[in-house]
């Protein structure tokens, strides 16, 4: 889709997170200067000018690990709750008679609804199906990436479990996935299973995105993939790594020293792992949630996903980035501004995407939101948006509040 919407060059007014208020100049999608407020010139075309006044201007968010093919199937499925094990098969079962157009309807709306949130970057993890079309996710997939290249980027990791073979996972790259990725902790022999993916992205150069050890208590196989990928150049990750979480703080803090080392990019997912795990803990049920605090304190490329959207594998969500950021305020104890940077550059960082925000020199991919504070903005989400993209305005939600019954109003209010 091409741009022909409102490309602003001054931003002028925006609070930022520091309290600074500020003019912000922008050119070609690059953020040139950033100015205290009234100082930058004036454009003569008043159509150049984006007032964002009583707006805090921040990074865009960015979601590192999401299932917009599952997305929004959880009306059309019901599945049993709580059960990872039995969401797989009630999703695999939904799966099998699904259309390439019932993926692109639900992708492309849950997309737009991520834009409309502040995230102008999504990579999607997307199933290679079983079947005589495996492809039909990935094909689905490609075609709304391509409806809406130039307001979001999108990239697509072919999610393939153990029984999916191997010559088929490649042929998804050549239909336009940009990575592979499976759940080797969910095969029967997980070492071998990890190896074949690691395999397929040293061949084909790609990104390597695997989930690793989601459940309370295995840790299989983080480790391995931060030693068989030490010293990589392109680009791999992990995802969930929930056993992290709930390792004995001697193996886990070896297994985090060992991730720092390889430079892998670890992702939670705290809506859905929180979701999903320790349902079988009557009392003092665990979290979760990777090890987030020690992560982060250890140096580790750190990020964090909405993950599943109303699917078998979490019934609820709004893949709001500030949604994921207090998840990990309240769950993980990162602080605000930690939390926040895990959803926006952090997973920029991660997505080996180049920077974004109210930065000089950075890309203009930014949220202005109707909030006075980070701390404001992470706590009431505000749906008072507007969303830029590489320097365009892509999204814009406004809401009103009245109180008809409240008259006069009180005096402190007033």
């Amino acid at each position: 889709m091409p741009l022909t919407g409102e490309r602003p060059t001054l931003i002028r007014g925006a609070h930022l997170a520091d309290g600074r208020v500020v003019d912000v100049s922008i050119a070609g999608g690059i953020v040139t200067s950033v100015v205290p407020v009234g100082t930058a010139p004036i454009p003569t075309d008043s159509r150049s000018v984006l007032d964002l006044d009583g707006h805090l201007l921040l990074p865009a968010t960015a979601d590192p690990h999401a299932h917009l093919d599952k997305a929004q199937s959880w009306n059309a499925i019901r599945p049993p709750m709580g059960d990872l094990r039995a969401a797989i098969v009630s999703w695999r079962a939904y799966a099998d008679r699904m259309t390439t157009d019932d993926i692109v309807a639900r992708a492309h709306g849950q997309a737009l609804r991520n834009l409309s949130q502040g995230s102008t970057a999504i990579r999607t993890h997307v199933d290679v199906l079983r079947g005589a079309q495996p492809l039909r996710g990935i094909h689905a997939l490609v075609e709304v990436r391509d409806m809406l290249r130039g307001l979001m980027d999108i990239e697509i990791i072919a999610l393939a479990s153990d029984d999916i073979p191997t010559a088929v996972i490649e042929s998804a790259l050549d239909a336009g996935a940009d990575g592979v990725g499976g759940a080797a902790h969910l095969a029967p022999e997980p070492l071998a299973e990890l190896d074949r993916f690691i395999g397929i992205a040293d061949r084909h150069d790609c990104v390597l995105d695997m989930h690793t050890d989601e459940s309370l208590d295995e840790a299989v196989t983080l480790g391995a993939l931060a030693e068989r990928t030490r010293g990589w150049s392109r680009n791999v990750s992990a995802g969930h790594c929930v056993r992290l979480g709930t390792l004995e703080p001697a193996r886990r803090d070896t297994l985090i020293a060992a991730v720092v080392a390889s430079r892998i990019g670890i992702i939670a997912n705290p809506i859905t792992n929180l979701y999903l795990q320790g349902w079988d803990h009557e009392v003092a049920t665990p979290r979760g949630l990777t090890a987030a605090r020690q992560l982060i304190d250890a140096g580790a490329r750190f990020a964090a996903g909405a993950d599943n959207v109303r699917d078998p594998f979490n019934p609820l969500g709004r893949a709001d980035a500030l949604e994921t950021a207090m998840l990990l305020v309240v769950a993980g104890h990162l602080d605000i501004e930690e939390a926040f940077t895990a959803v926006s550059s952090g997973a920029r960082e991660v997505m080996a995407l180049p920077t974004a925000g109210p930065t000089p020199g950075a890309v203009a991919d930014l949220l202005a939101i109707k909030a006075d504070s980070l701390i404001e903005a992470v706590a009431e989400a505000p749906a008072h948006r507007t969303v830029i993209h590489r320097g365009a305005v892509v999204s814009r939600s406004t809401t009103s509040v009245t109180y008809p019954s409240l008259t006069p109003a009180p005096e402190a209010a007033r």
